[in-house]
């Protein structure tokens, strides 16, 4: 996709990247969208999202007796995952410094480019 630029010098090549952010911790996730948002849109970048993936739920459950005999208790644990998806056009060199960020520990991010 070709677009003009804002002085009509010529044609700019702009990119589709989606961004991907997973974590344990909601309120992480959250933060990261909010300020890779308001990045995006300072620069005049088309933005989409964030787009809330449904939440992973993994259960685990163990017994809790070390041996088996006994009475059956079980423990249950669950790890929760969220995951939000963002949808940016923009420049080729925009692209780093929309996504150049402090980010809590323990959010994943995957970026994925279309041309």
């Amino acid at each position: 996709m070709d677009y003009k630029d804002k002085k009509g010098e010529g044609e700019v090549e702009r990119l589709k990247v989606r961004i991907t952010l997973t974590s344990k911790i909601v309120a992480s996730v959250e933060r990261a969208c909010r300020e890779m948002v308001s990045n995006a849109k300072g620069r005049q970048a088309k933005v989409r999202g964030p787009v809330r993936i449904p939440t992973k739920v993994l259960r685990h459950t163990v017994l809790k007796t070390p041996c088996g005999e006994g009475t059956n208790t079980y423990d249950r644990f669950e790890l929760r995952i969220f995951k939000r998806v963002i949808d940016i056009e923009c420049l080729r060199d925009e692209i780093k410094e929309i996504t150049t960020m402090k980010l809590d520990p323990g959010v994943d991010v995957e970026l994925t480019v279309e041309s």
